[in-house]
C-alpha cells in the first residue's frame, strides 16, 4: 500500500478490456503537494467511452474510466491550489476539473495548446497500474494530480448539468472560438447529441441570424428546436445552401463532405466530432482557395474554455432545458448497462457513485 495511504477507500468500476467491468474497493492516496481528493456526485457517459467499451477506439487496461464529473473537495494536498481566477481551492467546493492534465513547460504547452502536450495525461484514460490509479469518473472518488485544471460550480448549475461540461461543452466552447463571430451569420450543426446541442445554444447567443441543424434522429431534431435551431433537417434529404459556419460534431464522414462544400466565401468549417477512425473524405482543394475557406479540426480544449463552458451553463440554466438531456443517474453497480451500445434514447446516461 502507497505509505501515504489514508482512511478513505474508493468504490471504483474497473475497466479490464471489452465489456467487462469489476467493481472493487482501492485505498485512496493521501493528496500529496498540489493534490485534490474529490469525492464524486455524479458522472455522466460520454460517446467516446462507449466507443472504448465497444473496440473503436484504444484505451489502456485495466482502468478506471469516465471524464465528465461533478464532484466536491474532499482534501487538498499541501501547498496551493487556485482556480483560474487566483481564488484558492477549499474542501467543500463544488467542482469540475478538465479531461487534461499538462505539463505546462514543453513547448506545445508554452505555445498555448496544453491539450496536446508532449506529456500529457487525461482524466479517464490512464493505466490502473501506473502512477494515477484513481483518473477516472466511474468512482466514488477521484484523486486529481497537480496541474489539473479546476472550476467551482455556482449553485444555479446542478449536477446533471454541470458534469458534462468537463468534457462536450468546454469541447464546444474552444469550437466556437475557432469559428469566429456568428453575429448575424448562418450558422449549421452537423449532429445533435450532446455538442450539437451546445454548440445550438451558443450559436443562438453569439446572434447568429440562422440555426440549421441536422442530425438524422427526429427526436434529436425536435430537441434542437429548444436549444435555438431555426430550421432542422435530415442530412440525407437536405441541400444546403451558402453557409458562414458549420460546425460538424457527429463524426459522419459525409457530413464533413456536405459541409465543406456549401462552405460561403469566407466560411469556416470546425471539426469536432472526427474522434475515432473513418473513411477519407473528399474535399475540393480548389474551392477551399478560391472561397478563401477555413477547415480546422478541435481536440479537447485549454482551461479557459472549462472555465467559460461554466459560465455559459450559468447564464442559461433558466433559458434551455438542459436538465433534460441527462437520464436519471443509476447507482455505480449499473454502469455496465450504461455502457452498452445505444439507439436512441436520452443524449447523456448518468451513475451517481
Amino acid at each position: 500500500m502507497d505509505p501515504r495511504a489514508g482512511a478513505v477507500i474508493a468504490s471504483v468500476q474497473l475497466w479490464r478490456g471489452g465489456s467487462t467491468l469489476d467493481l472493487v474497493d482501492v485505498p485512496v492516496p493521501r493528496p500529496a503537494v498540489g493534490e485534490v481528493l474529490v469525492e464524486v456526485r455524479l458522472a455522466t457517459v460520454c460517446g467516446s467511452d462507449l466507443h472504448t467499451v465497444l473496440g473503436r477506439r484504444p484505451s489502456p487496461a485495466p482502468s478506471v474510466l469516465g471524464h465528465e464529473a461533478v464532484g466536491t473537495i474532499l482534501e487538498l494536498g499541501d501547498g496551493p491550489v487556485r482556480y483560474g481566477d487566483g481564488s484558492p481551492a477549499e474542501v467543500g467546493d463544488r467542482i469540475v476539473w478538465g479531461v487534461t492534465v499538462p505539463c505546462g513547460h514543453c513547448d506545445r504547452c508554452l505555445d498555448g495548446r496544453t491539450a496536446k502536450c508532449r506529456t500529457l495525461r487525461k482524466v479517464g484514460h490512464e493505466p490502473f497500474d501506473g502512477d494515477w490509479a484513481l483518473s477516472g469518473c466511474y468512482a466514488s472518488h477521484v484523486l486529481l494530480p497537480a496541474g489539473a485544471t479546476l472550476v467551482r460550480v455556482p449553485d444555479e448549475v446542478p449536477d446533471e448539468v454541470a458534469a458534462p461540461a468537463a468534457c462536450a461543452t468546454a469541447t464546444v466552447a474552444a469550437a466556437v472560438e475557432q469559428a469566429g463571430p456568428m453575429l448575424g451569420r448562418e450558422v449549421v450543426v452537423s449532429g445533435a447529441g450532446m455538442l450539437g446541442l451546445v454548440a445550438v445554444a451558443m450559436a443562438a447567443e453569439a446572434g447568429a441570424a440562422g440555426i440549421v441543424v441536422l442530425d438524422p434522429d427526429a427526436g434529436r431534431r425536435a430537441t434542437a428546436a429548444a436549444f435555438g435551431a431555426t430550421v432542422t433537417g435530415d442530412p440525407r434529404r437536405t441541400t444546403l445552401g451558402e453557409v458562414d459556419v458549420a460546425f460538424e460534431l457527429s463524426g459522419a464522414a459525409d457530413a464533413v463532405e456536405q459541409l465543406a462544400a456549401a462552405l460561403t466565401i469566407g466560411g469556416r468549417l470546425v471539426l469536432a466530432g472526427s474522434v475515432s477512425p473513418g473513411r477519407p473524405v473528399a474535399v475540393d482543394p480548389e474551392q477551399v482557395v478560391r472561397r478563401w475557406a477555413t477547415v480546422t479540426g478541435v481536440h479537447n480544449y485549454e482551461p479557459r474554455h472549462l472555465a467559460q463552458a461554466v459560465d455559459f451553463l450559468a447564464r442559461t440554466s433558466q433559458l434551455r432545458p438542459w436538465g433534460s438531456l441527462v437520464a436519471d443517474p443509476v447507482p455505480l453497480d449499473d454502469l455496465r448497462a450504461l455502457l452498452a451500445e445505444r439507439v436512441g434514447g436520452p443524449v447523456r446516461t448518468a451513475v451517481r457513485p
